[in-house]
């Protein structure tokens, strides 16, 4: 079975740092991309940054540009999510995700690209 494990939400003060990570089993990992996906309450999920894991290409949202990075350790099959000068707005359940399909090229991320799910961290930023 595929699993991806999230962990490493927590509460941050406005311009401080969050490292989140992603373990994943029970793939091929480096045929895959993998994404991070956030929700805040009332919104819909949205693509925050994504990484082919074959040749490390990358997209981000825009408004994350610049302050978050996505990064994978291929021996250790974890993905991370450096975030950075973090706003309130940043303040989401983050979920990781995977596909078989690489979606690094394109100007924006669907939810329903992704084929496997991990469950949600809960990231806080308070002002």
């Amino acid at each position: 079975d595929v699993q991806l494990q999230a962990s490493g939400g927590g509460l941050a003060q406005v311009g401080g740092s969050l490292r989140l990570s992603c373990a994943a089993s029970g793939l091929l990992f480096n045929d895959y991309g993998f994404c991070w996906f956030r929700q805040a309450p009332g919104k819909e999920r949205e693509g925050v940054s994504c990484i082919n894991s074959g040749d490390g290409d990358t997209y981000y949202l825009d408004s994350v540009k610049g302050r978050f990075t996505i990064s994978i350790d291929n021996a250790k099959k974890t993905i991370y999510l450096q975030m950075n000068s973090v706003k309130p707005e940043d303040t989401a359940v983050y979920y990781c995700a995977s596909s078989i399909g690489v979606y690094t090229k394109g100007t924006m991320l669907m939810p329903k690209w992704m084929d496997y799910w991990g469950q949600g961290t809960q990231v806080t930023v308070s002002s």
